[in-house]
């Protein structure tokens, strides 16, 4: 589990918990990463599990004890936050001046697709796309500042494989009222890495109250809209230089589109074949 943030741990571990286990576990997302920094009294009684149980579910993640659970996430969340600014340039930077910055900085966006495969579990990504290849409903997409295009390109995309796909428009005012369309059930990709888009999680939260579901595409911090995400797919992006890559979450896109149309092939041949009949 090295290199995974809390968030991703309890997405991982969520199929093999028990009940009361898993309890701890949505109280901490619903919550997060306050709740986790809190005394295990305090955690268990907001949570509505026993201390045993939240100790329990603390071992579960990997960690030893109640102390090295919350340096693992005081040490997310000092990550989650770092400015570009406060990032660079490194080390790694400095030492490029060889000629071979190109060579160095595709040899990390390489590790970073690997390490992406092993962040996600399968069984999620195979659920990212059956939703998405299920034409019921409306598929919305939202991205940040430096993730709306991956919705624009999603979305270019998805519109030849299935109807119903929508942009939830960056405008705040505009968003609001598109919010009236969505429906229960409906299937919103939110993308949004650090340093988090406060807006996301608002949009998140109003998604949630109308029983959206929400699929979130986000970095290994984890973005705090995976409270609210019922599936969620971490994404490598540091580059350990001024600024993170988005290539990754790109690579992942990429993969759900060619994933999803295979699922849905039967439909979406005889949609794409009447787009392209002259």
């Amino acid at each position: 589990m090295e290199g995974k943030s809390v968030a991703g741990r309890i997405h991982d571990a969520m199929h093999r918990l028990t009940a009361a286990e898993k309890r701890a576990a949505r109280g901490l997302l619903g919550s997060y990463p306050t709740l986790g920094l809190a005394p295990v009294a305090e955690f268990a009684g907001q949570a509505g599990a026993s201390s045993a149980t939240v100790l329990r579910f603390v071992a579960q993640l990997g960690y030893k004890s109640y102390p090295d659970f919350q340096r693992g996430l005081r040490e997310e969340m000092e990550a989650r936050s770092k400015s570009p600014l406060q990032r660079g340039p490194s080390g790694a930077d400095r030492g490029s001046a060889d000629g071979h910055f190109l060579d160095q900085f595709i040899t990390r966006a390489i590790d970073n697709l690997r390490e992406t495969a092993a962040l996600i579990p399968p069984s999620e990504f195979e659920a990212v796309c059956a939703r998405l290849a299920d034409a019921k409903g409306t598929c919305w997409l939202a991205g940040g500042r430096f993730t709306d295009f991956l919705a624009g390109y999603m979305e270019a995309h998805l519109r030849l494989i299935r109807p119903g796909v929508r942009r939830l428009d960056g405008r705040l005012a505009t968003r609001a009222d598109q919010l009236i369309d969505v429906r229960p059930g409906d299937t919103v990709v939110i993308f949004d890495v650090r340093r988090y888009d406060p807006a996301l999680v608002e949009l998140a939260a109003d998604l949630s109250v109308q029983r959206a579901q929400i699929v979130l595409i986000t970095d290994e911090w984890m973005s705090p809209v995976n409270r609210f995400a019922k599936l969620v797919l971490p994404c490598r992006t540091e580059m350990d230089r001024t600024w993170d890559a988005n290539g990754s979450l790109l690579a992942v896109v990429e993969a759900i589109l060619a994933r999803t149309t295979e699922l849905a092939w039967p439909s979406a041949s005889k949609r794409m074949g009447a787009i392209e009949r002259p």
